[in-house]
């Protein structure tokens, strides 16, 4: 499962991080930017409330199902190319947003949104990509630099709202659409990035090292990037259904939340930049101490790192369903705890994923976790519109609770998740 580590391989991968953090820095902006008005422009667009949700809930659908045409393209041709191909459809996808904001036309906004799912998709497998070359005692940490450098854009994301305003006007557009050219351009540097600087391609170069260690290749038929092969080998591997469970229930509970919030604010009288800036402190909680919780997860084992993120999941649900309408610090601080807790259940589930299954499944696996993640969590998103609609904000948030406390119930009667990943 491991791969052989060499001086040529070390520095290879020095230089994947660091591409890996500037593609993930550009597509953060553009992922980040999408997400601050999707639920409003939604609202706006459609006239109901209850459909504020949908422009989201698309978004990560779109994120789960493009995870299949992707992780076939990993598979057969390495990762430059499936994630390059991700943020270029993810580009298209914020151009017919944009078109759907002007024009006021719901379904062509929820196709839009679907498309720039792809983006996410590709935000989320550059994770896996940090890891194809890592060796183990650092897998956790190579894994969570990667996740922290979606911190910069996607901070700087929400918060270009505002300045969106004036792009909008120059380019003749509404208002609220100035996000999503933010989006189309974070995605299409972001891809050119990917592009020229990905090489040699990680997952070619680890599957190279270890056909050349063991001396016998592995059959084509295992590299394909076949989910449905990924999801047969999940539930084979205890180690890898409990990291899928992790990131796939961490994952639920952010979404339904975060999603929902925006409106909870909206419903308050909060203004736009406010509500941009609730969120980016909450996407800096989810990205920003990403290094500590992979040195953490290399040291305690993922287990107990992903305990103590659903405790956080189980506090910032309780400090947002506390909050009323509009801006609070109490809603702030349920924000950012909302995201510490989805990046340690990431970081720790992640990395198990990562690391329990040989080499040339490794696509297959990951796309398949990130598959089950998505739909999870577009439900999650879909249901929370409606929840919100006829029960609250506070409802909502006891639900989410609940979910994190069943991921808490599974891992503790759980063997897996004990040691350090790699171990």
């Amino acid at each position: 499962m491991n791969v052989p580590v060499s001086s040529d391989t070390t520095h290879v991968q020095s230089r994947t991080v660091l591409t890996l953090m500037g593609s993930q820095t550009l597509g953060g902006i553009g992922v980040a930017s999408g997400i601050a008005v999707g639920a409003i422009v939604a609202a706006d667009v459609s006239g109901r409330d209850a459909l504020s949700g949908l422009a989201t809930t698309t978004q990560v659908l779109g994120g789960a199902l493009f995870t299949i045409p992707i992780a076939a393209l990993m598979g057969r041709w390495g990762r430059r190319v499936g994630l390059a191909t991700a943020y270029l459809v993810g580009a298209v996808g914020a151009l017919l947003a944009i078109v759907a904001t002007t024009l006021g036309i719901f379904w062509l906004l929820l196709l839009g949104t679907t498309l720039f799912g792809a983006s996410t998709t590709a935000n989320s497998q550059a994770r896996y990509a940090a890891t194809d070359l890592a060796v183990p005692e650092r897998r956790g940490r190579q894994l969570s630099w990667v996740v922290w450098a979606t911190t910069i854009g996607s901070v700087l994301g929400p918060n270009l709202v505002g300045p969106g305003r004036a792009v909008a006007q120059l380019l003749g557009l509404p208002s609220l659409a100035g996000a999503w050219v933010f989006s189309a351009a974070g995605f299409l540097l972001a891809a050119v990035v990917l592009h020229v600087a990905l090489r040699p391609d990680p997952l070619l170069l680890a599957r190279q090292v270890s056909d050349a260690a063991t001396g016998t290749p592995a059959p084509a038929a295992t590299r394909r990037g076949n989910v449905g092969a990924g999801l047969r080998l999940i539930a084979a591997t205890p180690a890898a259904l409990w990291g899928t469970t992790a990131v796939t229930l961490g994952h639920v509970v952010m979404v339904s939340v975060m999603v929902m919030t925006p409106l909870h604010m909206r419903h308050g009288h909060a203004e736009i930049e406010l509500i941009g800036l609730v969120i980016s402190l909450h996407i800096l909680g989810m990205y920003g101490l990403a290094p500590v919780t992979g040195q953490l997860t290399d040291r305690w084992g993922p287990r107990p790192v992903g305990l103590l993120g659903v405790g956080l999941l189980v506090l910032a649900s309780l400090f947002a369903g506390l909050s009323g309408d509009g801006h609070s610090t109490t809603l702030t601080v349920g924000l950012i705890l909302l995201g510490l807790g989805w990046s340690c259940t990431l970081v720790a589930g992640s990395g198990v994923v990562a690391g329990s299954v040989p080499v040339a499944q490794r696509a297959s696996v990951q796309g398949a976790a990130d598959l089950v993640m998505g739909l999870s969590a577009a439900a999650g998103g879909a249901l929370a519109g409606v929840v919100m609609d006829l029960f609250g904000y506070a409802v909502l948030c006891a639900g989410a609770a609940v979910v994190a406390l069943a991921l808490a119930a599974y891992t503790l009667a759980s063997n897996h998740g004990r040691r350090p990943v790699g171990a």
